[in-house]
């Protein structure tokens, strides 16, 4: 057991001196003038190669990756107004259908009250004024 203890800490022991000296490394290459101007101009590069290139597929009339994620964003955009749309549409499908169950159910007592109130075959004038006859 003392072995595989032994040998944990010298494994973590040289991990940390390993880990030590690529930062030392990483520091000291990003402070040297030589290597840093180097990747400023790789990175003037990239960004110049990566405007001729959406400049080429301009011209080509093919959609550059920032084309097709502003299109992607922009049916994400739709798709999610679409939805709430679907779901407005869903409430309002619903609300009517309550209403035509209440519209069936006045109907019906509508029907009720007609069959169960005597027919009348001809309206009754009202009581005419009587005119006292002359004897």
């Amino acid at each position: 057991m003392d072995e595989e203890t032994g040998g944990d800490g010298l494994r973590e022991r040289l991990t940390r001196q390993g880990e030590d000296a690529l930062g030392r490394l990483a520091q000291d290459l990003l402070e040297n003038p030589l290597v840093n101007g180097a990747i400023a101009r790789a990175f003037e590069a990239r960004e110049k190669a990566s405007a001729a290139q959406e400049v080429a597929f301009g011209a080509l009339n093919i959609p550059s990756a920032a084309d097709i994620e502003r299109l992607t964003r922009r049916v994400r955009s739709v798709s999610q107004r679409l939805e709430g749309i679907e779901d407005g549409v869903d409430r309002l499908d619903e609300r009517l259908a309550a209403l035509q169950l209440s519209l069936d159910a006045i109907t019906k007592e509508l029907v009720e009250l007609r069959t169960s109130a005597p027919r009348q075959t001809t309206p009754k004038p009202a009581a005419a004024k009587r005119t006292p006859r002359a004897r």
